[in-house]
């Protein structure tokens, strides 16, 4: 089976792949255009993209000899399901990977903001530290504070279970579907204003596409307030970042942690410009070892779709 991957990946996620499939690999930095993918659709059994590739609604236009898309990674907004569904592709992904590392991350940016960590680095390495102060770099203590999950699945439950066994926070959580079973104490708030009104950290962990676009915008912020904190680990366009900017520059909010963006790579200048935003570049799961599971449970799709057996990650 032929396969195309669209992007470098691990020493041995690669050498995996190469065994047991003709499996060509590109060595490029941006992501499919819609007609590359469309291309690529037309020459390939199978294709392993990855976030960035644009496999829209125009590209699975024709016949196509691409029977599996198996995505690298747990969101897959970038790739219109439906359409593959239509054309008769199945698509899968590779959820239980990423959960651990990308908690991690949104763990690293709520210290980060709000103990000032980057600001303080930032100083230091630019020769004005003058010495330990009492009242230098002063930022929000986390402990005991009341952190707000937006979206409690995966990687909500394991940025829950960090905050509460951790540092003692109180955890709060909307979800569009009632969650039970959990193994820490947290309270499932009925509304999304409601949670972002009692919180000090709103942590966003919902699903990206169009049902989730812009959840976060003026309105919402304004409710989160001036005492309280925007983290984002989930995808850019979930928040409006232009209200986002307009919110850190009036002191709206007081600060926001982000390792995604609206219009990846690209981010916003303004941004940039602030103190009082943690910025990281989508390092979500950037850990050796969590990149090559994700790799190898793509494999796992591509594998058991070779052999005509069901996929152990399908999404549509």
């Amino acid at each position: 089976m032929r396969i195309l991957v669209t992007r470098r990946m691990t020493h041995a996620a690669e050498r995996a792949l190469s065994e047991r499939f003709d499996a060509k690999i590109l060595d490029r930095k941006d992501g499919l255009s819609p007609e590359e993918a469309h291309e690529a659709m037309r020459e390939f059994d199978a294709i392993m993209p990855t976030l960035g590739d644009r496999f829209a609604a125009e590209a699975f236009q024709g016949d196509l000899r691409c029977r599996l898309i198996a995505n690298f990674g747990a969101g897959y907004n970038h790739i219109d399901v439906a359409a593959a569904a239509k054309s008769g592709i199945a698509v899968s992904n590779t959820p239980d990977a990423v959960t651990e590392a990308t908690a991690d991350i949104a763990l690293t940016l709520i210290l980060m903001t709000a103990r000032r960590a980057g600001e303080g680095e930032r100083l230091l390495r630019a020769g004005g530290w003058t010495g330990w102060q009492p009242t230098q770099l002063l930022g929000r203590h986390v402990t005991g504070a009341t952190v707000g999950i937006i979206g409690m699945g995966r990687i909500g439950k394991a940025i829950a279970r960090r905050c509460h066994f951790g540092f003692g926070m109180e955890v709060l959580f909307h979800n569009r579907s009632m969650v039970s079973a959990l193994d820490l104490p947290a309270r499932q708030v009925e509304g999304l204003d409601e949670l972002l009104r009692q919180s000090d950290f709103a942590v966003i962990a919902v699903p990206g596409g169009a049902a989730t676009r812009h959840l976060i915008g003026a309105r919402e912020l304004a409710l989160l307030g001036p005492h309280s904190f925007l983290i984002n680990i989930a995808r850019g366009d979930v928040v409006d970042e232009a209200a986002l900017v307009a919110a850190l520059q009036s002191g709206l909010i007081a600060g926001a942690g982000l390792d995604v963006y609206e219009r990846e790579p690209l981010v916003s200048p303004a941004l940039c410009g602030m103190e009082n935003v943690t910025l990281l570049p989508h390092l979500g799961t950037a850990a050796e070892e969590v990149r090559t599971a994700m790799a190898m449970k793509a494999l796992s799709n591509l594998v058991a779709f070779s052999e005509g057996r069901a996929l152990p990650n399908p999404v549509n």
